[in-house]
């Protein structure tokens, strides 16, 4: 430890200090010093333990929290926007119309929702780095190393009954062992009209100000009775004023701070524009199935605003990597980190990892296209056959040999997810598995063993149509009995997307043990080493990167310089009437009937959404935003567009996250929704 006092002053500059509101920390590595210093606020460990327990984590993408000790939990509308779908008809449309459950009686269970509450993590690094053989070959540590996490969870999940998922954090650096607690059977309690959700559309989104009450509500049973929260936000009545100290607690899903630049460059050359390509072409492929009518329009919804949205996130993202500041700041960093590292002997060993990683991208681009276009992913039919195929197989081996999807530890999530009765819609299946096998072909060329196997001299519309039209998989009780029959029922099951899967299957595993052999075991590895590099600068005064685990970020009310302009730190119902007013109630600014019909009930000084320099990212969606006295003030829906490129790089000046105001939360709920008891139950002492 005392060589560590005398190294290199340059080694102090190898990584730009944290900004002032930066950051996604892990509950046991708050920057308390930085707290104290800017806000004169010390969180207690019982504060933790609170925020920590009410957080809720949606398995499928998103935030949540408890707000009642009733089991109650509000998330974002587009957050449940896929249970929603799931649990609207024809002849009910929950997206559209709303759903509002006056009595429990009328509260919904959802099809396929998992929630997750952590309750508890341990440090679990020295196990896993023991379990590594530093003379083994790349691809034999990194067995090693995901054997070990295997035993660990299997540990855990036996002893303790409860969700356990070892984390990578820091590249490697650190492996953390997070236990949750997780809950199956939630009913939907209310849903926000889809207009009065997602006001402004698509010109909207990921601006400032808005006018949005993207918020829903869901109540976790257990044992057919609510549950008794383990701990929840009480709701603030005046919400957050400006320049208050505010704290979100979510699951940020992916950023890549700690990328190299070379890692970099293949973001910005390959990956990222292939994305917006492929984005471009199933946009333009649902629009076409939206054409057909009022109900495959209604079917095609969810699929549409994600694609929406994560075109615009891509390309904003994408915007940020061809800038000349962020790459330039990443470059000097970077630099001056391989410098430091270079003068220091306990550190050297790592400078080769640069170059390690380099080689590996120049791997990734020439297979680019396999790993692109080998798969069939837009039809939920087709993943269920390629999922039961790999399942029967998998489950076979010792559990430290599967692919990780398929451990013990997680095969309670997959059959839930593998079993769900939600509708499953064979002319949108059709259309957009016809839509993969197009792709794959024009990409692959017709030569390619993939395209062969696929395809067998056939053209993608009339393979997708009889895979789809003969199938019986959109029966949940067929993949019950494939699964409980094991190999031998999947190996004699005549379904024409099972024998489609078995004849795939060979060339997917090919494919996955090259890129687990040769990518991600170098990518593990010396990711390990150059974290140890940053661990000897900085110890874990930095964040690791988000991997959709629970983390807090702090930061204040604040609007922002646009320009010549300033865009105010929140929004009023006055805006929200005046927005549809001055565009002549015309969609996209056309105001929800509900909202419409009961304007004069409002009282229209109330807030409705606000900005926060708060560090968010996709899966923050949802997450409770709350003051230092643990009151939920506002909810998370989104961030601006000078924000797009946070998956990279924090930058305070601009970049907001954008919240729901729990003022104007209550208000919607009273005035426009007619839901008291509701917003009595989130204002009860």
């Amino acid at each position: 430890m005392a060589s560590l006092l005398v190294l290199p002053l340059v080694l102090l500059f190898a990584v730009p200090p944290v900004l002032a509101d930066e950051g996604m920390w892990t509950l046991d590595n708050l920057p308390v010093k930085q707290l104290q210093e800017r806000y004169n606020f010390a969180p207690t460990t019982d504060w933790l333990t609170k925020a920590r327990l009410a957080s809720v984590r949606f398995n499928d993408g998103g935030s949540g929290a408890f707000v009642s000790s009733n089991g109650l939990v509000i998330t974002n509308h587009h957050v449940a926007l896929g249970q929603l779908q799931k649990m609207s008809t024809d002849k009910k449309d929950y997206v559209k119309e709303g759903f509002f459950a006056r009595r429990p009686a009328e509260e919904q269970p959802c099809p396929d929702l998992e929630l997750n509450v952590l309750f508890s993590t341990q440090d679990v690094t020295a196990r896993v780095l023991a379990a590594i053989d530093a003379k083994a070959s790349d691809a034999v540590q990194n067995a090693q190393r995901k054997a070990e996490i295997s035993r660990i969870e299997k540990e855990s999940f036996d002893q303790t009954k409860l969700r356990s998922d070892v984390v990578e954090l820091y590249n490697g650096g650190q492996y953390q062992l997070y236990r949750y607690k997780k809950y199956t059977d939630v009913r939907l309690v209310m849903a926000a009209e889809v207009q009065a959700a997602f006001y402004g559309g698509d010109y909207d989104n990921f601006v400032f100000p808005r006018h949005d009450l993207d918020m829903a509500f869901f109540r976790v049973y257990e044992d057919d009775k609510p549950v008794k929260s383990p701990a929840y936000f009480k709701w603030s009545r005046s919400g957050a004023k400006d320049g208050e100290l505010v704290f979100v607690s979510g699951h940020p899903g992916h950023t890549d701070r700690l990328m190299t630049v070379r890692q970099l460059e293949f973001e910005r050359d390959y990956d990222l524009p292939t994305r917006l390509k492929k984005f471009a072409l199933r946009r333009a492929a649902l629009n076409d199935y939206s054409a057909r009518g009022p109900e495959p329009a209604r079917r095609a919804r969810n699929k549409i605003f994600g694609l929406e949205n994560s075109f615009k996130a891509y390309t904003g993202e994408l915007a940020g990597l061809q800038g000349p500041m962020l790459m330039a700041a990443k470059t000097s960093a970077e630099a001056a980190l391989r410098t430091a590292t270079t003068a220091t002997p306990a550190l050297a060993s790592a400078v080769a990892s640069w170059d390690r990683l380099a080689a590996v991208q120049e791997k990734l681009v020439a297979r680019f296209k396999d790993l692109q276009y080998r798969n069939a992913s837009d039809s939920r039919l087709a993943a269920i056959a390629e999922r039961i195929v790999r399942y029967v197989a998998e489950v076979e081996k010792p559990n430290d040999k599967r692919y990780e999807e398929f451990r013990d530890s997680n095969l309670d999530s997959l059959r839930f997810q593998l079993f769900s009765p939600a509708p499953i819609y064979p002319d949108l299946e059709e259309h957009m598995l016809a839509l993969d096998l197009k792709e794959s072909l024009s990409e692959l060329g017709s030569d390619h063993p993939y395209i062969k196997a696929a395809l067998g001299g056939k053209d993608p519309l009339s393979v997708a149509h009889a895979l789809v039209s003969s199938t019986g998989l959109g029966d949940p009780e067929l993949r019950r009995k494939l699964v409980a029959g094991g190999r031998k029922a999947v190996a004699v099951s005549t379904d024409p997307l099972i024998v489609w899967a078995r004849g795939l299957d060979p060339l997917y595993r090919e494919l996955r043990t090259w890129r687990e052999d040769e990518i991600e075991s170098v990518e593990a590895l010396e990711g390990n080493r150059l974290a140890k590099a940053r661990f000897a600068i900085l110890g874990t005064s930095t964040y690791p990167d988000a991997t959709f685990t629970l983390r807090l970020s702090y930061g204040k009310v604040a609007g922002y310089e646009e320009g010549t302009t300033k865009v105010p730190g929140r929004t009023t119902f006055y805006g929200l009437y005046d927005r549809a007013a001055s565009f002549g109630n015309q969609q996209p600014f056309d105001l929800s009937p509900l909202e419409a019909e009961r304007k004069l009930d409002v009282d229209l000084a109330t807030p409705i959404d606000f900005i926060t320099t708060n560090d968010i990212i996709g899966g923050n969606s949802g997450s409770p935003v709350f003051n230092r006295d643990g009151e939920y003030v506002g909810l998370i829906f989104d961030g601006n567009i000078p924000g797009l490129a946070l998956r990279f790089a924090y930058s305070e000046e601009r970049a907001r996250a954008v919240a729901v105001h729990s003022s104007g939360i209550l208000e919607g709920l009273r005035k426009i929704y007619r839901m008291g008891s509701l917003a009595d139950e989130l204002t009860a002492p």
